[in-house]
């Protein structure tokens, strides 16, 4: 009998949509009977071997959709994935998957993580320009317009096959248990 596993997906901007229908292919191209993309208060699937929960960033965090969704799962292997449209480091990423596990009850067993940058909207773009006029000096925005800026090519393809290779490494090791 083939391994089975749901994919659960809050997407805000399209970015962690992209992840989940990655590591649906994934899935479907290793033998693995897996159910979604689909939202998590639509999934009702709490079932299978393995849960994949990708999530957006919000303020640190993933958005209390998700948050709701990882809080009522036991006793099940997840694999948790997201896309932080602020960051870019890996330190930054370990701090919001510290607190997206946080949701999760003891009972459950985490099966891997994986985050990458994503695109924000046009809108975050023209706010920090806007504030860069009325203040030109101000380093902070400055940084945030860059951020922004390296943002608009993520998932990129590097991403993506990074994505392939932490799902195929927990399917793997899910397969072996």
């Amino acid at each position: 009998m083939a391994m089975t596993c749901n994919v659960i997906c809050s997407s805000r901007t399209g970015n962690t949509a992209l992840l989940a229908e990655t590591v649906w292919e994934t899935a479907r191209e290793l033998g693995w009977e897996c159910a979604g993309p689909e939202k998590p208060r639509e999934s009702g699937r709490e079932d299978g071997d393995l849960i994949f929960a990708g999530f957006w960033t919000d303020k640190g965090d993933c958005s209390e959709e998700m948050a709701s969704f990882l809080e009522g799962l036991e006793g099940k292997r997840v694999f948790l994935f997201g896309t932080a449209g602020f960051g870019g480091s890996q330190e930054y990423y370990e701090r919001v998957l510290g607190r997206v596990k946080a949701h999760l009850a003891p009972s459950n067993r985490l099966a891997g993580t994986f985050m990458c940058q994503g695109k924000m909207p046009e809108a975050v773009g023209a706010r920090f320009e806007a504030g860069l006029r009325q203040e030109p000096e101000n380093e902070a925005l400055k940084a945030r317009l860059e951020n922004f800026r390296q943002a608009m090519a993520h998932p990129d393809r590097r991403d993506l096959e990074a994505l392939r290779e932490a799902v195929k490494q927990a399917l793997s090791a899910v397969s072996r248990s």
